[in-house]
């Protein structure tokens, strides 16, 4: 085999984890070479909040928190069941603390607590203040040049606005990461440098084929590579091929998440799993045609086709997608779908965080995106829906808000659903009474696809048969979810791909267990 470089490990992609398993193994003294197809690190990491869900770590012991591994482990198997290996979750719950050990021993790393509560808040040993922590913020003079190479956060990206004057969440876990990185000698991380393929010989993958200025490189890896390169939602073919739901229009995932680590492994034997998942969300709509990663519902409620709510508007945002989904097989949502409220607010939607910031009212009115009625009747007119079942929606709804009781959706009926209420978690059972009304139209938006390459415990990519793939791991969502068709948490995604790319890391460098 003729290469035209060699090293001892390849890492594809740039976002939290895959920067995570880069600084395992060169600090386990192995040269390594680090792929990003685009012309920024970061991913999709970059775009987030960067938050962990990591049970028992340092950073939440430092907090004073009591949690036990039996009763993370207890509502890690309630909520995932057995969807996923035990084994593999295992991998994740056992390793993450040791993880972040790893991360914090590096002095640009640094984490504290971020209180945010379990998705799953009536699941046995769900802890209201959840498991999740955050990296410190960084400033500008801390990070340097190197942030004209971090993927900038969205509302930047995406509307042009001015970058932060702290690097906050995600943006700062990235740029703490690059500058660890950056102290390495045996790391070299390259922009612009798309993954084509993998070299597989007598069934182990031995390296990586790789474009670069309009060629391509053979890259040996002596000890493995690691495929971190995100999932396939940016790939509408394999979004249709593999039944995702949603469109590309509803995704946040970064641009260079084209799956092509995934259908490369699918075609040298790897099986995989999940590939319909996705982390997902309801999405407002911008006069773009944009739907955005929306949380933080304050108030207002979603209604069907029929005028008629169909989940808890409160409910944690992978499980209220869920929800949308569902409701949508059975012939009851059409997108887009409408957020019905009144004018307590103005007439703008109560979201906190809808990823994009909401921009002009009449942008989205002039869109189609944006309703107004003097009445509720006036109102159903306007976003097709029946005047009669969305006035007894409405009537409904505010009766349970006077109660303080939902007894259709249990809204309110979990820490999480109170968690954007203001200090204390009051109710979001918020009537709709002041007129004119509203409505917002929303679809359905997705963080990225969960489905990909099926590993082992330590994170080696595996056949149908259940045999290794010699040289090959993976992890964060190029692998298929640990936690399988669930969210068990805030900073599951990132925790899990940091923990099982630090897995992997040390399984090529030989330390770990």
């Amino acid at each position: 085999m003729a290469w035209d470089e060699e090293c001892d490990v390849v890492v594809i992609g740039s976002g939290g984890g895959a920067l995570v398993g880069a600084l395992a193994a060169a600090k386990a003294g192995l040269k390594v070479i680090l792929v990003e197809a685009t012309d920024r690190f970061g991913g999709t990491t970059a775009y987030s909040g960067g938050g962990m869900w990591l049970p028992c770590n340092a950073a939440l012991r430092r907090a004073g928190d009591d949690d036990t591994m039996e009763d993370a482990r207890e509502y890690y198997r309630a909520v995932v069941g057995d969807r996923t290996p035990r084994a593999v979750q295992d991998a994740f719950l056992d390793n993450g603390a040791a993880m972040l050990d790893f991360l914090e021993s590096d002095p640009h790393l640094e984490f504290a607590v971020y209180p945010w509560p379990d998705y799953y808040g009536k699941a046995p040993k769900a802890r209201a203040g959840g498991r999740h922590i955050m990296p410190l913020n960084l400033t500008p003079e801390e990070i340097g040049a190197l942030r004209d190479q971090l993927r900038p956060t969205l509302p930047v990206e995406r509307l042009g606005e001015p970058l932060p004057e702290e690097l906050v969440g995600g943006q700062a876990l990235i740029g703490r990461l690059l500058l660890a990185l950056k102290a390495q000698a045996g790391a070299d991380l390259r922009l612009s440098t798309p993954f084509r393929d993998y070299v597989a010989e007598d069934g182990a993958v031995t390296g990586v084929v790789v474009g670069k200025d309009g060629a391509e490189r053979r890259i040996r890896a002596r000890k493995g590579v690691l495929a971190a390169a995100g999932g396939f939602e940016r790939n509408g073919e394999m979004r249709a091929r593999f039944g995702v739901p949603g469109e590309l229009s509803g995704c946040v995932g970064a641009p260079g998440n084209m799956g092509r680590p995934i259908e490369a492994g699918i075609a040298i034997g790897a099986d995989v799993d999940l590939m319909g998942e996705a982390w997902w969300s309801p999405g407002i709509l911008h006069p773009d045609g944009t739907a955005t990663f929306s949380l933080g519902l304050t108030g207002g409620i979603f209604v069907d086709a029929n005028g008629e709510r169909f989940a808890n508007e409160s409910a944690a945002y992978d499980r209220l997608g869920r929800d949308i989904i569902a409701a949508e097989a059975e012939g009851r949502l059409k997108r887009p779908f409408w957020m019905v409220y009144d004018d307590s607010t103005g007439g703008e939607p109560p979201v906190i965080f809808p990823t994009v910031p909401v921009g002009k009212a009449e942008d989205y009115v002039a869109a189609g995106y944006r309703k107004r009625g003097a009445t509720l009747a006036e109102l159903a007119s306007e976003i097709g829906v029946p005047a009669d079942r969305l006035e007894a929606t409405v009537a409904r709804y505010n009766g349970f808000c006077d109660a303080g009781r939902d007894e259709d959706f249990d809204r309110g009926g979990e820490p999480y659903d109170r968690f954007f209420m203001g200090e204390g978690g009051g109710s979001p059972l918020v009537p709709i009474r002041r007129g004119p009304f509203h409505a917002q139209a929303f679809s359905i938006s997705d963080l990225g696809t969960k489905g990909g390459l099926k590993t082992d415990a330590k994170a080696r990519v595996l056949r149908a048969d259940g045999s290794v793939i010699p040289g090959l791991y993976a992890a964060g969502n190029t692998m298929a979810a640990v936690s399988g068709q669930t969210y068990p948490g805030g900073g599951n995604p990132i925790g899990s791909c940091a923990v099982f790319s630090w897995i992997a890391a040390r399984d090529m460098a030989g330390t770990g267990a």
